[in-house]
């Protein structure tokens, strides 16, 4: 007999808001069919775009096409595909990234351990117009992509990126989802880190849960032209910080800001010293000073989220937030 636990069923969710990214999103999507396993079901939430969601509707093939049921945003988007998917495990792909073959089979194989309540995997970016030389590749979360002092092999982490991760659904349901007052609305983020605190709220609700990286489940994600100038650097480090502190605040600073106590001891130095040590390099100079200058506007970012009152109530998730996430699921 054979006493292998059955593979669990998949879903694949795909958040979009707007048309400019329509070759990307057909280029994800195409992705995700050409996978092997295939995926259960892909559902594509259209984030509050009448114009899109019809274009969606009547070109894309083999998708579940919905409208987002919440809060404009990738969170609430994000919820939605939740509410309306079937799989044991729902993924979630960026709309501007492409799942390299063998993805589906290598987030879904940790799954055989029961403690597994999660798995992510690595993001390649795709720099359209080439990396900048001054841009410090420990900073690529700047950019949604996984960064220089991530682990290299599987390993227990404390939450993902959000381009590429997935999770078994009856945890996203029993933690009520995504808090949409973290998430990213349209290109300019104003907070972000609804991941983090998601996966937080999972390890606090059972500390044997594990969420494993594994690096092998690897997609590529676009970098555009915009994402790769220091204003957009700057602005974005400032961003994290200043959900990190929501977050800490949320959490506790232990577990919210334990990563980062790390990366600030280990990543951040040897960053430093490699850059010194080529000091006569072309951009290593300015990688220094982008170092220090990202360093910087994460912490303004924090000690001002830390400090200002928190003025809005959906920061803090109540359980009637699970119980509505459970009714649309139809749990």
């Amino acid at each position: 007999m054979n006493n292998a636990p059955p593979v669990p069923t998949l879903s694949v969710v795909i958040c979009a808001y707007t048309l400019d990214r329509w070759e990307d999103l057909r280029a994800a999507i195409g992705s995700v069919h050409a996978q092997d396993p295939p995926a259960d079901e892909i559902v594509l939430v259209i984030d509050h775009n009448q114009a899109l969601q019809e274009r969606a509707e009547r070109n894309l093939h083999g998708v579940r096409v919905v409208p987002n049921q919440e809060r404009r945003g990738l969170s609430g988007g994000r919820n939605t595909g939740v509410a309306v998917s079937h799989g044991d495990v729902v993924a979630f792909l960026d709309d501007d990234a492409t799942a390299q073959p063998g993805w589906t089979g290598r987030l879904l194989a940790p799954y055989a351990d029961p403690r597994v309540m999660g798995v992510g995997g690595l993001v390649r970016p795709w720099w359209t117009t080439g990396r900048p030389v001054w841009f410090p590749p420990e900073f690529d979360w700047v950019v949604g992509c996984s960064y220089r002092g991530q682990p290299d092999q599987a390993s227990p982490v404390r939450n993902f990126i959000g381009a590429n991760m997935s999770f078994r659904r009856t945890q996203l349901l029993a933690v009520g989802g995504f808090l949409d007052a973290l998430g990213r609305v349209g290109t300019r983020p104003v907070a972000s880190c609804d991941e983090t605190d998601l996966c937080l709220r999972i390890a606090a609700r059972d500390p044997k849960a594990m969420l494993l990286y594994e690096p092998a489940a690897e997609i590529r994600h676009r970098v555009p032209e915009s994402r790769a100038r220091w204003a957009y650097f700057r602005y974005r480090c400032y961003v994290e910080g200043l959900s990190k502190a929501l977050v800490a605040r949320r959490c506790g600073t232990g577990p919210a800001l334990a990563s980062e106590r790390a990366y600030l001891r280990s990543a951040i130095p040897r960053a430093l010293a490699r850059n010194l040590s080529r000091i006569g390099s072309p951009g290593a100079l300015r990688t220094i000073g982008a170092l220090c200058a990202g360093v910087c506007a994460t912490a303004t970012g924090y000690l001002v989220g830390w400090v200002r009152p928190l003025d809005s109530p959906r920061l803090f998730w109540h359980p009637r937030t699970s119980a509505r996430l459970r009714a649309r699921a139809g749990s």
